[in-house]
């Protein structure tokens, strides 16, 4: 551990991130591999990190959690994508649902899913993006209805999602949706948690080049009918629990992209140190070196932005997180590619072989740019909303 982390980190988090690096050695690259070509799921780990206090640590100790926050949290994923293995799931089972729940949720809610989020019994995925409005909020067409008059009423849910992650193996969806305002007409977002077997609520494996344990599906909701505390949280204050839920999205992300990014560069460090040509170590040559130190580099100034995010979202600042986390996202995703394709290239033919297990990782290290919002959409935010320059659409 470099000392500028030591400094930054308290004991605590330290301890965390040496117990958590020690699990994901345990289960490694190997492992993962193995679980993406048996076309199974990283069950074994879950559960592990699950009863070790690791899944829910950002949960309230009330409902069976840490106590802790996004910073805990995006250091367990971290360290386990720095050692091959990285969970997906928890950004979107206890970073985002979890959060919207533990803030926003009914306390029948919260009872009802927050013990089973943070001991990994239950899992929640997270609907969002649409095949025409991506991840914009405001083109979101799924819409949810009353049938009926009065607060019990039943809602009627129809609309599409596309690139929902876990769906197949979630107890629950939950789902951006969009309501009429009564006063206005206008359709405001919603957040409503959808059972996996609920009637109406179909779903289809969308047939990727990236492989991971866990698929992407596209749902269908045809008037998917959901009790009336299915709702999550105040129907006027979506936009607020929706962002809630998408700045912790945007922390957990860059501390995918961290993760990966290490362990790539990790291995190429390894390589480099020890393939000779011309009786010298490949490292030794400023050609292989610098683009390597560059990357770390990179890696260390991302994590330095997620730090902050982290800090500003658990200090209740929903507004300044939202910029830094936005920026983490962008910064992690730009380092982690850049550090991926280093590797490769260093170890050349190498690393395309299985044996490196570096290959598949120059496709999965652009999910960190893509999702959940791409660099373009992100630069487009900083330069309006942070620098105050005009939109052009």
């Amino acid at each position: 551990m470099s000392t500028a982390r030591t400094v930054l980190e308290t004991e605590e988090h330290q301890a965390l991130r040496a117990a958590v690096a020690a699990l994901g050695k345990r289960y490694g690259r190997d492992y993962m591999t193995t679980v993406i070509r048996e076309g199974s799921h990283t069950d074994e780990l879950w559960a592990e990190a699950a009863k070790l206090g690791y899944l829910g640590v950002n949960l309230p100790e009330e409902y069976g959690g840490g106590g802790g926050g996004m910073a805990e949290l995006s250091i367990v994923l971290e360290e386990l994508g720095a050692a091959g293995s990285p969970l997906l799931m928890m950004i979107v089972s206890p970073a985002i649902c979890g959060t919207v729940i533990a803030r926003f949720g009914t306390d029948e809610q919260k009872r009802k899913w927050l013990p089973g989020l943070a001991d990994g019994s239950l899992t929640m995925a997270f609907g969002i993006t649409e095949p025409d409005a991506g991840s914009n909020s405001h083109r979101i067409t799924t819409t949810a209805r009353r049938d009926g008059t009065g607060p019990d009423a039943d809602w009627l849910l129809t609309g599409r999602k596309v690139f929902v992650s876990g769906v197949d193996i979630a107890d629950a969806t939950l789902i951006v949706g969009r309501t009429e305002d009564a006063r206005s007409g206008n359709l405001k977002p919603c957040l409503f948690i959808v059972p996996r077997e609920a009637p109406g609520f179909g779903r289809n494996q969308i047939d990727m080049e990236l492989h991971a344990p866990e698929k992407q599906f596209e749902l269908v909701l045809d008037d998917v009918r959901l009790p009336a505390d299915a709702l999550v949280g105040d129907e006027d204050a979506g936009l607020l629990q929706l962002f809630a839920g998408l700045n912790p999205e945007r922390i957990m992300t860059a501390a995918f992209g961290i993760g990966m990014g290490r362990f790539a560069l990790s291995k190429a460090v390894e390589y480099a140190r020890t393939r000779q040509v011309w009786k010298a170590p490949i490292g030794s040559h400023q050609a292989i070196a610098h683009p390597l130190a560059t990357a770390h580099i990179d890696l260390e100034l991302s994590r330095l932005m997620m730090q902050k995010a982290a800090r500003l979202y658990d200090d209740g600042d929903d507004v300044g997180a939202g910029e830094a986390a936005n920026m983490a996202k962008y910064a992690a995703g730009e380092a982690c590619v850049k550090a991926v394709d280093q590797a490769v290239h260093t170890l050349g033919g190498n690393g395309l072989t299985r044996e490196y297990g570096l290959a598949s990782l120059i496709t999965a290290s652009r999910v960190a740019r893509i999702a959940p919002v791409s660099r373009e959409m992100i630069l487009n935010y900083v330069s309006h909303q942070t620098l105050g320059l005009p939109k052009s659409y």
